[in-house]
């Protein structure tokens, strides 16, 4: 579990693909002395075992599960990463909480400097964007952000400039694809309304209409 909030900025040294798989050495920040075997680390939003530490990087194994469903297939040598090692439960919860299993990929559609921030707009699909709410919580690359304004195919979110100063998204420019994890919490939520039993509807249907919600004490 992680909270979105990055504790620095990673840089690929190596990529090793066996078969559908991908092996990554990554530089990372100073705090790599802390890390060991077996530590969860999110790599751009992405949970990942370490499976070595060694001068100064650590490397990790990425299925070909994550390879398929997320950007991590189209780093490169050289590439920047953002990092969080593990949500310790003694710490602050600052951010959200965050799975680090990526739920889709999204693409910049505009970018643009608005009063001091950066002005963000994402392209989503439907599977996504069914779990984002204005003022809600989302993790572009694993970072933490509010959403602004959110439609059927898209999202909104402001990069203040000490986000963009110790994270990646700056680099992302227009057409450019994000990892993208949703609030685990509405999924949560979903599931509870949904999932029925024997019940639950065969047609497809997600099963919530207004008699649902007020029996679970929606409206009034």
């Amino acid at each position: 579990m992680f909270t979105g909030l990055i504790e620095g900025i990673g840089k690929i040294r190596n990529i090793r693909r066996v078969g559908g798989d991908m092996v990554l050495t990554i530089m990372t920040p100073e705090w790599i002395g802390e890390c060991k075997t077996g530590d969860s680390v999110a790599v751009s939003g992405v949970c990942l075992t370490v499976t070595e530490v060694k001068n100064g990087a650590l490397s990790v194994d990425v299925s070909a599960e994550s390879v398929t469903r997320t950007t991590i297939g189209s780093l490169k040598t050289g590439s920047p990463v953002n990092l969080e090692r593990a949500l310790r439960l003694s710490d602050r919860l600052a951010g959200h909480l965050v799975s680090g299993h990526v739920d889709g990929i999204g693409t910049v559609a505009e970018k643009e400097m608005r009063h001091g921030s950066w002005f963000y707009k994402i392209e989503v699909s439907e599977t996504i964007s069914r779990y984002t709410i204005e003022k809600g919580s989302i993790t572009i690359d694993g970072i933490s952000l509010t959403i602004n304004a959110c439609g059927k195919h898209f999202f909104e979110v402001n990069i203040i400039p000490e986000t963009g100063k110790a994270t990646t998204l700056l680099d992302r420019k227009r057409g450019d694809q994000v990892n993208i994890e949703t609030d685990l919490i509405g999924k949560y939520v979903e599931k509870f309304l949904t999932d029925r039993g024997p019940e639950r509807p065969e047609n497809g249907s997600s099963g919530i209409d207004m008699d649902t919600l007020l029996k679970n004490g929606f409206g009034k």
